[in-house]
């Protein structure tokens, strides 16, 4: 379920007129900002942009860039581009980044639907000229650029129908590359990027039956080999979404300093979808709210837009 609580009778026009005396003149009323975009869903976002290019003939989201600053501005950006947009630009930040951030193209295709995948592909290509493939394969390189690219250039069938026989079949083609540390074996790389979820997870549950364990906790998790981190995460995602976002809140907010790249991604992504289940399974196992331990670790105006978009009112 959302936590973005949102004003439904609201004007773009009228909030319109709101943003633009709250960005107008000396100074920028950051609280009146918040209020009205923290408060609106990707249909009305576009809307209020539509309404300022049209009443002002200004770029709302390039108004807020030039206004805003670091983290507040970022997570700005990010909420109000649209989704595919938004999408492209996280896709774009995190290859380019020295150590490549592989888990935005795991969420990419593993948990977010084929049309959104789709979406995104299509919001990359118009902003930069080139598919996520072509860049993938100049930024990256070895088994993680092989994996990557392969798993962002399928369309994953989204149906629930799954094969017994194939899960079981699968199962042991995985087990015996695992067992000889073939980790990068084109058959380990096939199943993961070509079945449907529904079907990894009946292969997945399988391997457990089968041979005692998590897949998981037969991939050796070196630290310093990437492909095999993006694997695991991949089986995560696909194996419960729910339960990795919290973990990847939980480590966001527990670094030294605070990945706050990583936090905005999550909350602003998924404010509109499922961050209400995210934010019980986090209290659960942390017994601290999500509200509390952002609270704690961001501050200004950064921190007040995020404790909006989780639902509660500042």
């Amino acid at each position: 379920m959302a936590t973005l609580i949102v004003y439904e009778n609201s004007s773009p026009v009228a909030d319109a007129e709101a943003i633009r005396k709250a960005v107008k003149g000396f100074g920028t009323n950051e609280k009146a900002i918040i209020k009205i975009i923290g408060h609106r869903n990707a249909i009305q976002r576009r809307q209020l942009r539509q309404a300022y290019e049209e009443s002002y003939q200004d770029d709302l989201i390039k108004r807020f860039v030039s206004e805003l600053t670091g983290n507040f501005e970022r997570a700005v950006f990010r909420w109000m581009a649209d989704p595919e947009d938004r999408d492209a630009v996280l896709a774009n930040v995190a290859m380019k980044q020295s150590n490549t951030d592989y888990a935005v193209f795991v969420e990419l295709t593993c948990i977010y639907s084929p049309h959104e995948l789709l979406a995104a592909k299509g919001g990359y290509h118009a902003r930069y000229k080139h598919s996520i493939e072509e860049d993938l394969s100049i930024y990256l390189s070895g088994d993680l650029r092989k994996f990557l690219v392969a798993l962002v250039g399928i369309y994953r069938y989204d149906g629930q129908e799954i094969d017994a026989r194939l899960a079981k079949s699968e199962a042991h083609i995985l087990h015996n590359y695992i067992n000889e540390k073939a980790f990068n074996h084109e058959e380990v790389i096939r199943i993961l990027t070509t079945r449907s979820k529904a079907q990894l997870v009946a292969t997945f549950n399988r391997y457990k039956d089968e041979y005692g364990a998590s897949i998981t906790k037969h991939f050796v998790n070196d630290s310093d080999d990437q492909y095999l981190a993006a694997v695991r995460t991949t089986i995560r995602c696909i194996l419960d979404p729910l339960k990795y976002y919290e973990k990847v809140v939980r480590n966001a907010l527990s670094k030294p300093g605070t990945d706050e790249e990583t936090l905005t991604r999550v909350i602003v992504t998924r404010a509109e979808k499922d961050l209400k289940d995210i934010k019980e399974l986090y209290y659960k196992r942390n017994s601290v709210t999500l509200d509390h331990a952002v609270s704690k670790e961001t501050s200004g105006d950064y921190k007040a837009f995020l404790l909006t978009l989780l639902g509660k009112e500042i």
